[in-house]
């Protein structure tokens, strides 16, 4: 390990050299099935040849002018993610972190701007929003968040999938100005709510008069088999978040708002020197382009549901293993003990995965993924879950 980086990551002992589809090649040449997706990027794959494309030409023409003046990609992919998410304007930036800041600060405005002194937004138990300050006040997990206090105040937190603890907390809460939710939680282990508990969210905000903030950056990006996760519920929130898949490994991410939320930003209230530059704007539009093209949301919910059967299939009935679970090609496997060894004997077998919540399997595989692929990823992982789960039980790593 380099003694140049800071010590913010434990990585893996591998570093790669390429990669082709939904596969990577180390330094050494062993290949590796990516179940992961770089955590839910690079949903066309590596080395997508139309991304590839995009970055060159664009690269070729002009990288940067700054948001000082009009910028042609930018405009063009905003009118395509407007129509695509029925919201009326976009922010562009760099990241989920910098679209969800964005979020925040549109709901603080937006209620300063009705007389609310001291707005707070609701927000959800186990839920992960960034790591910038903010967005980890708002995010549902101590880990992250200690050692970093003072806290950005105007937070509460109420469970996932309860629209009625949501409404009880704001009883004696009248500065309430929005809600900030996942459509289904991916760093909290693939939790996925009640089919209506998005529309349940949605009538209390328009019951109450609040902002509905949606976080897709996870789900986005046809990952869940729609476009945006929320199309699944036949609602709008009034503001949506994306970044990881939208630039399939290039850096962006975009705030999106509709009606009072899209008309709250003006001049001089928010700006990114990177955000909306033109080759991340091209890249995305290509993006965009090729999972429309290629039928990709499509495909990210039959290759979803067959794995998903596969691996109830296989594993339904095997002691230790709690849930099997997911929409899309975001699959969550739930054993009942702190399952991170399995991370590195996937690696040495050849697969990448991810555990998450201590407990859960987590997938996110292209959403190229084909059957073999996808028999391949069926079969050596559960090879893997079972022989863990036959290994003997650190009574410790049990008790969590």
């Amino acid at each position: 390990m380099s003694k140049s980086l800071m010590a913010t990551y434990s990585r893996l002992p591998v570093t790669f050299a390429r990669g082709e589809g939904v596969w990577l090649w180390d330094v050494a040449g062993k290949r590796y099935l990516d179940a992961l997706s770089g955590i839910a990027v690079c949903g066309l794959g590596h080395a997508h040849p139309a991304v590839h494309q995009a970055l060159c030409e664009q690269a070729k023409d002009l990288i940067h002018t700054s948001n000082l003046y009009r910028i042609g990609m930018q405009e063009t992919l905003g009118e395509t993610l407007t129509a695509l998410s029925g919201m009326d304007k976009v922010f562009f930036c760099n990241s989920g972190a910098e679209a969800n800041e964005a979020a925040i600060k549109i709901a603080r405005l937006h209620a300063h701007n009705q007389g609310i002194e001291h707005p707070t937004i609701l927000v959800m138990e186990a839920s992960f929003h960034g790591r910038t300050l903010a967005t980890l006040s708002a995010t549902g997990n101590r880990k992250v968040q200690a050692g970093f206090e003072p806290l950005v105040q105007g937070f509460v937190r109420v469970p996932y999938d309860d629209s009625e603890a949501v409404e009880a907390a704001a009883a004696n809460r009248p500065n309430v100005a929005a809600i900030l939710v996942e459509p289904i939680q991916g760093e909290g282990g693939i939790n996925i709510p009640a089919a209506d508990y998005l529309n349940r969210l949605r009538e209390l905000c328009d019951r109450r008069g609040w902002l509905l903030m949606l976080d897709e950056v996870q789900t986005g990006m046809g990952r869940t088999g729609h476009f945006l996760s929320f199309q699944a519920n036949a609602i709008r929130p009034d503001v949506v978040t994306l970044a990881k898949g939208l630039g399939n490994g290039f850096p962006v991410g975009a705030c999106l708002a509709r009606d009072a939320a899209a008309q709250t930003l003006g001049p001089g209230t928010h700006a990114t020197t990177f955000g909306g530059s033109p080759l991340a704007c091209r890249v995305a539009q290509t993006v965009i382009e090729t999972l429309q093209r290629d039928r990709l949301t499509d495909r990210a919910s039959q290759m979803g549901d067959y794995l998903r059967v596969g691996f109830d299939r296989i594993l339904g009935g095997v002691a230790g293993v709690l849930d099997i679970r997911g929409r899309g090609l975001m699959i969550g496997i739930e054993l009942d003990r702190p399952c991170g060894d399995l991370v590195p004997q996937a690696l040495a077998a050849g697969l990448l995965i991810n555990v998450t919540a201590e407990r859960v399997v987590r997938l996110l595989p292209p959403l190229i993924l084909d059957q073999s692929e996808a028999d391949l990823l069926l079969q050596e992982l559960s090879l893997l879950i079972r022989r863990f789960l036959q290994s003997p039980v650190d009574s410790n790593a049990a008790a969590g």
